[in-house]
């Protein structure tokens, strides 16, 4: 062959070559693009799932996500609790309230570091309907003129009882005997009071157990979440068993960079814990004085937070935030504003007024309600804290493609005399499907905490389950709170 020949030969082959690793670079390329632009599947099985954040949100076309305010009820009989950091558990069969006193009435508020936590104890109270209290007397330590009632659960813990917390174990397994466990105590300041933890210990998050919530005894001496991660734990600090995360969770009070904010760690027996990371959940200059996180009874994947914001230049005024967050994932901070106000008149507007009371419960048939110092109760729908909200002119919801587990579809709503919404089932390109468009679907008006969505075939939505399926929202004056898939 000739040279020249030879030369234009390897000249093709070497410009085919590079044509084609171009081509096939692009067509990766190309792919890669598309499967970037798949939209996100949610599987949300048969989970009640809330608008408090934006996690099942594709689009809101002319709606917004609203928070809405608590109703604030008749106080509870006797009104309780005066002090802070109280706990409201639901056992079943009654409710259990905790809360603190002093054995010397208004020495919590004297000077002198000892003196001011020494004479703290923990209070008992129980209801069948988390409204009208009883103290029982349970003899636990000998009669105290302070408390003629005899309901005292916890004395002479010294640091523990200032915020003494405890929560109903549901981790499967936990033996009889630990089905309540709490954590209380503080952390000694810097360079103060060196003396005092001397002769009383180290201060930090110490563990109990108990049976009955009632009868309670450390699980160790020593603290389980050190001092030197609190700085100072001067909040109430809460954990839970989380199903979600499979792991006993605490949120605590931490300063971080010089503002009360909230931190979280994570432990599988309860003694042992991961090291603590800090949610950064504060808007600037703002002062989270308690974490005040839960997992939402109908729905414990979410975490419910009712911070109390402090405004120290403003006498010490304190109100109720909300919050949520999922799992370990930072808060979500969608609603800046107020939940809960100070209201009308100074008492709401006194030096630390406002703190709320670790338990949200359901008090009615469509009701739930939060506790709040000096005995106040508010209360607001079941699953109301936060809506996709439509005025009269209407807008749509669409959410992002989800997976779902039953045969109907159930949601929480509201809507005006005038108002209404329709509902229509799409597939994850956001095409109409057959049998569930908005044409074919009964157009829905009223107030229901649980109402299932009909077309004209009837609520039968197996056909479409494990499938990707966006919902699709038509309202006009109305409230879209939850939505959950059921079975039959």
């Amino acid at each position: 062959m000739p040279h020249q020949t030879v030369l234009k030969f390897y000249s093709t082959l070497k410009f085919l070559c590079v044509f084609n690793l171009a081509l096939m670079s692009s067509l990766v390329s190309v792919c890669h693009s598309q499967a970037d632009d798949q939209p996100e599947v949610v599987d949300i099985g048969s989970r009640r799932e809330l608008f408090v954040d934006r996690y099942l949100i594709g689009e809101l076309k002319n709606v917004a996500l609203k928070l809405h305010t608590p109703q604030l009820m008749p106080p509870v009989s006797p009104a309780r609790p005066h002090g802070h950091y109280a706990t409201v558990l639901h056992a079943g069969d009654k409710f259990q309230f905790y809360y603190r006193g002093d054995t010397i009435p208004g020495n919590h508020w004297k000077k002198g570091w000892e003196q001011y936590h020494a004479g703290e104890v923990t209070l008992y109270a129980e209801s069948q309907d988390a409204i009208h209290w009883s103290q029982p007397k349970l003899g636990i330590y000998p009669d105290h003129p302070t408390f003629p009632a005899g309901n005292v659960v916890l004395m002479h813990e010294f640091l523990v009882t200032h915020n003494f917390t405890p929560f109903i174990d549901t981790k499967p397994g936990i033996p009889a005997t630990e089905k309540y466990k709490a954590l209380g105590g503080l952390a000694y300041q810097p360079n103060q009071h060196l003396d005092v933890k001397k002769r009383r210990g180290p201060g930090g998050l110490k563990a109990f157990v108990s049976p009955n919530g009632i009868h309670w005894k450390k699980l160790q001496d020593e603290p389980v979440i050190p001092e030197e991660w609190g700085k100072y734990f001067d909040s109430q600090n809460y954990a839970f068993w989380s199903e979600s995360e499979q792991a006993y969770v605490c949120y605590f009070r931490r300063f971080i960079n010089g503002y009360r904010g909230i931190a979280r760690t994570t432990s599988q027996d309860f003694i042992n814990w991961t090291p603590f990371v800090e949610m950064k959940a504060n808007l600037p200059n703002e002062h989270l004085y308690t974490p005040c996180t839960q997992p939402y009874f109908r729905a414990p994947h979410i975490y419910f937070a009712t911070p109390t914001r402090f405004m120290a230049k403003r006498g010490a005024a304190t109100d109720i935030l909300f919050m949520s967050a999922r799992g370990d994932a930072p808060f979500d901070r969608e609603f800046t504003q107020s939940f809960i106000r100070p209201g009308i008149g100074e008492s709401g507007w006194a030096n630390r007024a406002n703190y709320a009371a670790i338990g949200i419960h359901q008090t009615g048939p469509a009701e739930m309600s939060f506790f709040l110092t000096g005995g106040r109760r508010y209360a607001i729908r079941l699953d109301g804290i936060a809506s996709v909200n439509a005025l009269l002119a209407g807008g749509t919801l669409t959410t992002k493609p989800l997976k779902f587990t039953g045969n109907e579809l159930e949601i929480n709503y509201s809507t005006s005399a005038a108002g209404q919404i329709r509902v229509e089932l799409q597939d994850a390109n956001g095409k109409p499907i057959p049998g569930f468009t908005l044409e074919e679907n009964e157009p829905i008006f009223g107030d229901h905490i649980s109402r299932i969505v009909k077309w004209n075939n009837g609520s039968d939505v197996s056909s479409l389950q494990e499938k990707p399926v966006r919902i699709h929202f038509a309202m006009e004056d109305a409230d879209l709170f939850s939505i959950k898939f059921n079975q039959k």
